[in-house]
C-alpha cells in the first residue's frame, strides 16, 4: 500500500490536491559497521525511523512528508576505510541549499534533519541556512538521544554497536553477519583525557582506534531489544514530528 506520508511512494494524483505541513529529510552515510553490518546501516535505520515516525505523526493528523534519505554523510575521520564515501560539510551545504530552495519557493517553511550518522554536523548549516531563508524553520534531531539508551541496552558505545546490531536485527536480519563473524567492536581512547570528557573534541582518526570499525561491543543485541527501542523512539520522534506540523513558528516560545 502507498504511504501517503513517504514522498518516493506517493504520486503527482495525490499531491496536487496535497498540502503538507512539515517536511522530513533523513541524512544517513555509507560506511563500514564492523564486519557484520552492511554499509548502509545508517540509510536503513534512517528510513525505517521516518516512516514510522510520520506514520505516527499522520495518524494523529499531521501532515508530515519524508523524502529520500540521503546516503552519504561525512566521514573525513575515515578515509582509508574502503568504499567509506565521504561529503565534506560544505558540499552538505550546498546539496541542503539547493533542497532549502525549493521547499522556500513552494511555501513549505517547516524542515526536520533526520541526523542518522554521528558524522554529520548538521548545527552549523542550520544557522547559515536559517539566516538565508528567514521564512524557514529549520531544525534536526538524532534518535540516539531521544531515549536513555541504558533502559534498553548494556553495553555502551556509538558505531556497529549493540543498538545498532539489535536495530538490525529487528530491520534487516539478513543482511546482520552471523554471530561468529561478529568483531568486538573494542576501541582506543584519546590518551589527552579533555577529549574524552567531552569538553574539548577532535576528530577521531577511525582505523587508529578500532581494528574492526566497530566503537561498542555488539555481543549482547538481540532482535527483541532492537525492536522494543525502534517502537519506543518512533513514538516520540512521532510526536515531535506532530508537534512541529501544528506549531505556529510565530508562537514558539512560552
Amino acid at each position: 500500500m502507498i504511504r501517503p506520508y513517504i514522498l518516493a511512494e506517493t504520486n503527482w494524483e495525490a499531491l496536487k490536491e496535497e498540502s503538507f505541513e512539515l517536511v522530513i529529510l533523513p541524512w544517513g552515510a555509507t560506511e563500514a559497521h564492523n564486519y557484520h553490518l552492511p554499509y548502509a546501516t545508517d540509510n536503513i535505520q534512517a528510513d525505517h525511523l521516518t516512516a514510522e515516525a510520520a506514520r505516527v505523526a499522520w495518524e494523529k493528523g499531521g501532515r508530515p512528508i519524508v523524502l529520500p534519505t540521503l546516503p552519504f554523510g561525512v566521514n573525513t575521520g575515515q578515509s582509508d576505510i574502503y568504499l567509506d564515501i565521504n561529503l565534506n560539510p560544505s558540499t552538505q551545504l550546498a546539496i541542503l541549499t539547493d533542497i532549502v530552495e525549493v521547499l522556500n519557493r513552494q511555501g513549505l517553511y517547516k524542515l526536520v534533519l533526520f541526523n542518522g550518522h554521528g558524522g554529520n554536523n548538521f548545527k552549523p548549516l542550520v544557522r547559515e541556512l536559517g539566516y538565508k531563508f528567514p521564512k524557514m524553520f529549520i531544525s534536526f534531531c538524532s534518535f540516539p538521544q531521544a531515549l536513555d539508551k541504558g533502559l534498553y541496552f548494556e553495553e555502551e558505545g556509538d558505531h556497529a554497536d549493540e543498538m545498532e546490531t539489535s536495530l538490525m536485527l529487528h530491520l534487516r536480519p539478513d543482511l546482520v553477519l552471523s554471530r561468529e563473524k561478529w568483531g568486538m567492536g573494542a576501541s582506543k581512547k584519546f590518551k589527552i583525557k579533555s577529549f574524552s570528557e567531552g569538553w574539548a573534541w577532535a576528530e577521531r582518526k577511525w582505523s587508529e582506534i578500532s581494528e574492526d570499525t566497530g566503537v561498542g561491543n555488539p555481543h549482547k543485541a538481540s532482535k527483541e531489544k532492537g525492536e522494543r527501542f525502534f517502537n519506543d523512539v518512533t513514538q516520540k520522534m512521532g510526536h515531535f514530528f506532530y508537534e512541529l506540523c501544528k506549531a505556529d513558528t510565530k508562537d514558539l516560545y512560552e
